[in-house]
């Protein structure tokens, strides 16, 4: 190698099933609970993400090990739910949680989406400066309608944030 790790971006397969609950599984278990709704998408992916038009990319490493992954959840005609991002502990900081960012925002814009919206928590201060650097904007929270009791953190991506932050 060439003294980096090459960090490939790649959809959802089924391969992948258990590596996609295994990140969100460990990430919630550091920060909150595993609440009901986290474990039915998490062991369900195909049928609670895929299934209703969302999207799911992974992050895969040099050894083929799934290191990172992000979903697009579809909420309503052309509105989509960024969910489901979580990094391996022993890899955050070195850019993959941007790369799946940028990944699920080309996803979202490939789907013709005209509202992208996520849901955090304020204790997540590192994901919330991902987010807002690339373009997401602070709402009042808890959104309406919230399915998860953590959130109080409601944001939306603007595409026009979004080029001018990423030149």
């Amino acid at each position: 190698m060439s003294g980096h790790d090459p960090i490939r971006i790649v959809d959802y397969a089924p391969r992948w099933r258990a590596d996609f609950a295994r990140l969100n599984l460990d990430w919630l278990e550091r920060h909150f609970t595993v609440e009901a709704i986290d474990r039915d998408v998490l062991l369900d992916p195909e049928n609670h993400i895929l299934a209703g038009g969302g999207h799911i990319l992974l992050a895969i490493d040099g050894d083929d090990v799934a290191v990172g992954t992000v979903a697009l959840k579809l909420d309503s005609a052309g509105v989509y739910e960024l969910t489901k991002m979580a990094v391996d502990p022993a890899r955050q900081g070195g850019g993959i949680g941007r790369r799946l960012m940028m990944g699920a925002i080309a996803a979202f814009e490939r789907l013709g989406g005209r509202e992208l919206f996520l849901e955090s928590n304020r204790k997540l201060a590192p994901a919330l400066h991902l987010y807002e650097s690339v373009g997401f904007e602070h709402q009042p929270a808890p959104r309406p309608g919230s399915h998860y009791a953590r959130s109080d953190v409601y944001m939306i991506w603007r595409a026009s944030a979004h080029s001018d932050r990423m030149g």
